[in-house]
Order: structure tokens, then sequence, then C-alpha cells
């Protein structure tokens, strides 16, 4: 059992805070406050390179301002406490996802509402560079007010670190690039089209096998891939619902990972407020339910399993609480265990070793 330096971003404007420092206790299955950060419009990702300490995230522009900030943070290994290292225009207003390639040299964020992806260089000193690509997605699909435009979501390296995984919302497309780090560059390499209408979210590549699964947040869905590594390509291998049975709600999907043994998937239901649970069948990578789980609060808009896959906290953003559970590693299941903290407008957690 570890100890987990676990940060929270949130909705925030300056002046509240808008990230959270907790220690997690595996043993105790309990969380403690360590502190929290003003300053920030809407951190709402964070990412990690832990072998150099630091935590990356993104500050929205002001009303009236052309640009938000990418942040830099250098993280005290013991305390957790965080110092800001670097600002770093991004010359976009407003950012949705942030994300590192494997080798920990190109920070790249996502713009929901502007269309856009971009890459920046990592610097000797750790902090983001100044932007070195940016790519507007063109285009619509057939949902009136949500697919009227381009809306990219997520990023993600494959890997082999040599390609780049964008799914677009808008465009009911997952994007795939390659990455060309000498010149900085996201250069345009294959695209997977999901069904009209499903609007792919967040995505995750198998920790093990040649699968990758996008979940769905127009449609409550999941799609699973076959994915040729060497050409980057991705072949549709089923879809599935992540409601139950006879739902008739108004809900949407946010968040999918998988466990770090590749047995289980989990997504999370924003209006069922659940984490959905399937089983992965390992020559097939096709999904089987397994369970859902209420996440004790309101629009669960994000979710992470510790690195062990012994627990899973939820953020759940209408009920400004993250909730902790308890994962079965044999079966997949959760259960709740008793530990839950009060955090304004969760959108993202993320886990840290202490030292």
């Amino acid at each position: 059992m570890s100890k987990y330096i676990t940060y929270f971003g949130s909705y925030s404007d300056k002046q509240s805070p808008g990230l959270h420092a907790y220690l997690f206790d595996e043993a105790a299955g309990k969380l403690e406050f360590i502190e929290s950060y003003a300053g920030l419009k809407d951190p709402t990702f964070l990412t990690l390179n832990e072998e150099r300490q630091l935590l990356y995230t993104y500050s929205q522009a002001p009303a009236g301002e052309a640009s938000g900030t990418g942040l830099t943070y250098r993280i005290d290994p013991v305390s957790g406490k965080l110092d800001l290292a670097g600002e770093q225009e991004t010359q976009e207003p407003a950012a949705t996802h942030i994300n590192l390639d494997h080798a920990k040299r190109q920070v790249m964020m996502v713009s929901y509402g502007g269309g856009m992806i971009s890459l920046f260089p990592i610097l000797e000193d750790g902090t983001i560079g100044p932007l070195s690509d940016k790519i507007h997605h063109q285009g619509s699909s057939v949902v009136q007010g949500r697919q009227d435009s381009a809306h990219p979501h997520s990023i993600y390296t494959d890997p082999s670190d040599q390609f780049v995984i964008v799914p677009d919302l808008g465009l009911d497309k997952l994007i795939v690039y390659r990455l060309d780090r000498d010149n900085g560059k996201l250069v345009p390499h294959d695209e997977a089209a999901v069904a009209p209408g499903t609007g792919p979210r967040h995505f995750a590549f198998h920790p093990k096998l040649p699968y990758a699964y996008v979940i769905q947040e127009l449609s409550n869905t999941l799609t699973a891939f076959a994915y040729d590594q060497q050409n980057g390509k991705l072949s549709k291998i089923q879809s599935v619902s992540t409601l139950p049975a006879g739902f008739e709600g108004a809900s949407s999907t946010a968040e999918v990972q998988i466990s770090p043994c590749g047995s289980y998937l989990y997504g999370s239901n924003r209006g069922h407020d659940s984490i959905v649970v399937f089983a992965i069948d390992a020559e097939t990578g096709k999904l089987s339910l397994v369970q859902h789980q209420s996440t004790l609060g309101g629009h669960p808009r994000h979710f992470s399993l510790t690195p062990s896959g012994d627990y899973l906290l939820a953020a759940n953003r209408d009920t400004d609480s993250v909730v902790v559970f308890r994962v079965d590693r044999t079966s997949g299941k959760l259960e709740a265990a008793g530990e839950q903290v009060s955090v304004s407008k969760p959108t993202c957690v993320r886990f840290f070793k202490q030292a």
C-alpha cells in the first residue's frame, strides 16, 4: 500500500481555489487536505511528469483576452505542495485537455470550443515552451448545437509514442497524427469514423494488448478498436452501451480508464451518475458488463484509478465531492470505501507517489 499526493483540478474563477492537493493513504483509504491554489481560471485538467516532479495545467483567458496560459508547477515530493515554475501563452482562450507524450518532451493541448489542437516543447528546465504547432479541425456532424463544428475533446500518444490520437466530438471521428518531434509538428496520418451522432470524447489504450477504447458522450456508448501500432490504424470491433438496460433519463459519458492489470475498463455516466465496469476479453478485446456503481454524487466528470489499481476516486462536479471506492482486483467491481471530501466543482484527479 502506498501514499499518493492527489491533485484535483476544478472549475473556478481566479479569486477562488481551482487546484487542490490532498494526501491519499491506500492503507487507510483516507484523504487528508494539504493545500489549495487560487489565481487560475478553470484548470479543469491536469497532467504529471512524475520523474521530474512537475505538474502541468492551464488557466483560461479572462473575458476579452485572446490567450490563456499554460502553467508548470514543481512538486515537493514529500509535502505535495506546489510552486509555480513557468507560464506560457497558449494562443487560444480556453483549453479543455492537456497531456504529454511518453518521452516527456511535448505538451499537447486541446481546445474544444476553438476546434484546435496545440503542441508545445518542454524546455530544459521542464517548463512549457512557446507554441510549435497549431491545427484547426474543420467539419461537422449530425447533432444540431453540439456538432455544428469540430470539437476535439482530448489528446493521447499511442504506446509506441509515434502517433497521436484526437477524439473529435463534433466530427464523430478519431483523428490520427504522426508526432514529428524534430520539428515540433503533428502530421496528419489517418482517421477512424464512429457512428454519426455518438460524439467521441475520451480515449484509452490497453496497457498490454493491441486494443483501444473511446467513450462517446452523446450516445452513452463505448467503442472498442483493434490497434495496429506499426501503422497507426484503428479498426472497430464492438460498440456497447454504458447505461443499464431500460434507463430512460438524460445522461452523457465523460471519462474512460483501464485497470493497470488490463482486465477491466471503467467509464463514467453523468446523469445516471455511475461508473460502469466492463471485463475485457484478452483474446478479442471485446467488453462484457460487470457492474454499474453509483458515484454517490452528481455529474462524475472524471475519475482515476490509483497506480496500484486498488482504489478509484470519482470527481462529482455538481455535488462538490470526491468519493473513494475500493476495487476488487478479482472481479473488477467497485465498493464505496466510506470516504469522501468536499472539493468545489472537481473535474480531474491525478496521483503522484509520495517520496
